[in-house]
């Protein structure tokens, strides 16, 4: 102890070091090498996308399900052993389907233009029926993206099996490296993932059409021969319209097929990501995507239906790579052709999933923005993507891949009931939006928007009839997301009506001087740096308190103390329990008006364990003093700087001398304008700093805005300084700010609001940002960080707050005997 005193007199005289920001540590890193560098916010409109460049992240699900639609379909007359008629109805099914397509394609023209900034079902939805309903769209439309992930790269790896049949047991671990793939390709913005996912769909449509073209031409000319059709019952005489076959497994069979409609709504949700004029770039896209699904579909179909491919039930070929066998013959071209196409069908069946990964994120977005999901899905991340939804889409559709096998056909029949859903509920929203406002050509738009709905309607309530119970579990699933999507609403409703609601201007008047209590854990240097910051800080009084334990005498730590001549009595409390339950006791003996701030002395260097335990304490001593309304707790890292002194004195004794800081600093962190950030503005006032401001670290403009106009409307007596975050890393931001005000002799004191929350689930709906500001501060010499805690109480509007742990005068110990000559606390004085 006292060798650690005497480094640091033997520092003293060295000259203080330029301050400078500190380097990124290792995670940012990784980051940047996986990702690349981070992408500034300006440059977001620089990241937008061409109509070239639109079409394969936009459309590669609703192109890929070609791999698949007419399968599923024959799969279903196969169950129900209905033979080769089967080949005669996929036709008129098909061309059902694709006259849905049309319907949906008409619709959403109607939609992008009535709706240029996203016209996705939740947006309709919300602004003609309501958040409540926009919840029920969202839901099912948010289920159908995680599906279609799962689905798609499921299918990919079908294909990939059938050109190489060994790899069937591996299916599961090459469906997830697919994932994986997906995910660091998103990960990267838009653009990188236009790029890497252009080419695989542009020689998808190729190998489509160059199948279609040789089918049809072998055909017409005579030289294509169907398959036998060998174990298939043959086609009764006088079957009749249906071929004897029951309505129930035509209409099942049309629910199956629908699967190829899936991904039509996507360019609707991204119309943001689109190049000005945005909604006219989008209907183009979509134009131009449905008449290569169209086609692409009827043609597989009626070439396979002429052909009779029926499917494989081993599941190690696919029906599509069967007709390419066929089509391109057995020869070397052939053989090489086949490859070909199931190489590009592999590919765009894994590249599906990318249409999920450019709009999940968006809807998870539009839900949190009203309050209905987590504020992370909000955030865009080090490459202007919202990392937080991409990163949730790949763990959900991970987890179907790996308890459904990668298996297509089990998956298939959760598919396409909850894009139906949102099909009629945006189709039926802009119906009623013609209908409201009346604009020009409203009674052509309702004509085509009802239509839309009501066939879109049918068919939902065909595939949710025919596909049960195999679809129970989304009939089950979207219900409850939907009811936990309004608890979480209501759990920020009521944050909303605790922090924000009735805010009075800010009261001019003199700030009342804190009450500094001293942690004195031991006599180190990390105790000599928080004495020195009691003296910079202007208090009231300054308490200094050891709490010892049980089996601890001292009377060691007070005779140093009384040694070194510290102007300041230290106080011993002989306690039972925990350090942080004494201190909420010493706290809440004080005079019930008392302004305290609670100073925990902390080491700058520590080990990953030692940071941990450290973390913890801090955590539990913020946490037991929250019933204590005007308590708050300021971290003082050690330093090896000047400010205070061991000197020698004439009897050869030594004290230490303590030199308080000549300009004090004090820097409020603010992102909102609420009770919270106001109370760290009251107590920052108190602190009589020399200079006292405010910083808000920009990440978003409308936030920006309604920050600066809550300021002044509040009247708030304090600079505001807003900074730029080009990044959307706020905490290295405000680490920059800090540094630039740091300087010779100069002590600097981050007043940080901490907002509580009662409950885990609650913190769950917040992201840690307060904790990584504090963390990239405290390793700067002479900063200090004070954390403003705020608690809010239970969700639930009856019941009282939890109860919080806090000690009682019965947990006191015996004090020390009088006569050993020590300090000792009964009580505080009030």
């Amino acid at each position: 102890m006292v060798q650690t005193l005497l480094e640091t007199r033997s520092e003293e005289g060295a000259p203080p070091a330029e301050p400078k920001l500190r380097p990124q540590g290792f995670g940012f890193g990784v980051k940047r090498t996986i990702l690349g560098p981070a992408i500034p916010t300006h440059r977001q409109i620089h990241e937008r996308l061409g109509k070239v460049t639109a079409l394969p992240i936009f459309s590669s699900d609703a192109l890929s399900s070609v791999a698949y639609g007419t399968e599923e379909m024959l799969r279903v007359f196969v169950a129900a052993g209905v033979g080769v008629a089967m080949f005669s109805l996929i036709g008129p099914i098909s061309i059902a389907i694709a006259l849905i397509l049309v319907t949906l394609m008409f619709s959403y023209r109607q939609t992008i233009k009535a709706y240029p900034s996203a016209g996705g079902a939740y947006i309709v939805t919300k602004d003609n029926f309501g958040l409540l309903p926009a919840q029920v769209a969202g839901v099912a439309l948010l289920t159908d993206y995680v599906l279609t992930v799962a689905v798609s790269i499921s299918a990919g790896v079908a294909a990939i099996v059938t050109a190489a049949n060994d790899l069937y047991p591996y299916r599961v671990p090459l469906a997830l490296f697919f994932l994986v793939v997906l995910m660091w390709g998103n990960l990267r913005g838009v653009r990188e993932s236009g790029k890497m996912f252009a080419a695989p769909t542009y020689l998808f449509i190729f190998g489509i059409f160059t199948l279609l073209a040789v089918g049809y031409a072998r055909l017409a000319f005579g030289g294509l021969e169907p398959v036998p059709a060998n174990g298939l019952n043959a086609v009764p005489a006088n079957a009749g319209l249906l071929y004897g076959i029951a309505l129930f497994v035509v209409l099942r069979a049309l629910a199956s097929g629908t699967t190829a409609l899936t991904g039509v709504e996507a360019i609707s949700n991204g119309i943001p990501a689109f190049r000005p004029p945005e909604w006219k770039n989008a209907r183009a896209t979509l134009m131009v995507m449905g008449a290569i699904l169209g086609t692409m579909f009827l043609g597989v179909t009626f070439l396979v239906a002429n052909l009779h491919i029926s499917p494989d039930l081993t599941d190690r070929n696919t029906v599509l790579g069967m007709l390419a066998q066929h089509v391109f013959g057995s020869g070397s071209f052939g053989h090489a052709a086949f490859l070909c196409v199931q190489i590009t069908t592999m590919a765009i069946l894994v590249l599906a999933a990318n249409t999920s990964f450019a709009d999940f994120p968006r809807l998870a977005n539009f839900h949190a923005g009203d309050a209905f999901m987590p504020r992370q899905f909000t955030s865009r991340g080090h490459r202007l993507v919202f990392s937080n939804g991409i990163i949730a889409l790949g763990a959900a559709a991970g987890f179907l891949i790996v308890l459904f096998q990668a298996n297509v056909t089990r998956l298939i029949p959760f598919y396409a009931l909850g894009v139906f859903t949102s099909f009629t509920m945006s189709q039926a929203g802009m119906a009623k939006r013609h209908l409201r406002l009346r604009e020009p050509g409203w009674r052509h738009g309702v004509a085509i928007n009802a239509f839309g709905a009501v066939m879109t309607g049918v068919v939902d309530i065909v595939i949710m009839v025919t596909k049960f119970p195999d679809d129970l579990a989304i009939l089950v699933l979207v219900p409850i997301l939907v009811l936990l999507l309004v608890r979480m609403n209501r759990a920020y409703e009521h944050e909303h009506a605790q922090l924000d609601e009735a805010l009075e201007p800010f009261e001019p008047g003199q700030a009342e001087r804190p009450t500094l209590v001293l942690v004195v854990e031991d006599l180190d240097r990390q105790t000599i740096h928080a004495l020195q910051y009691a003296k910079t800080v202007q208090a009231r009084d300054v308490h200094a308190v050891h709490f010892r334990t049980a089996d601890e005498d001292g009377r060691e730590l007070l005779g140093l103390w009384k040694e070194l001549g510290i102007d300041l009595p230290l106080e011993l409390v002989t306690f039972r329990g925990g350090l942080p339950q004494a201190l909420s006791w010493y706290v809440g003996a004080l005079p019930e008006r008392a302004n305290v701030n609670v100073v925990l002395a902390s080491p700058v260097e520590l080990s990953f364990v030692q940071r941990l335990r450290r973390r913890r304490f801090t955590a539990q001593v913020t946490h037991v003093l929250l019933p204590h309304e005007r308590v708050r707790v300021t971290l003082v890292r050690d330093h090896p700087g000047p400010g205070h002194s061991i000197v020698g004195t004439e009897d050869g004794g030594r004290r230490v001398r303590f030199v308080p800081r000549s300009a004090h600093l004090v820097v409020v962190l603010v992102d909102k304008a609420d009770r919270a950030s106001l109370r760290a503005v009251r107590y920052a006032m108190a602190l009589g700093g020399s200079d006292v401001r405010a910083v808000h670290a920009a990440v978003d403009t409308d936030n920006q805005e309604t920050l600066i106009r809550r300021w002044m409307e509040l009247r708030v007596p304090m600079q505001l300084d807003v900074i730029e975050c080009w990044d959307r890393d706020v905490a290295r931001a405000l680490e920059g700010y800090v540094v630039d005000l740091m300087g010779k002799d100069r002590e600097v004191t981050a007043v940080l609001a901490r907002r509580d929350y009662p409950h885990t689930l609650q913190r769950l709906l917040h992201d840690r940002t307060s904790r990584k500001i504090a963390r990239a501060l405290g390793q700067y010499e002479h900063v200090d960080v004070a954390v403003v805690p705020y608690f809010l109480g239970r969700i639930a509007e009856d019941g009282p707050d939890r109860e919080l742990p806090v000690a009682t005068e019965e947990d006191l110990l015996p004090p020390l005997d009088e006569g050993a000559g020590t300090a000792r606390l009964v009580r505080p004085a009030r």
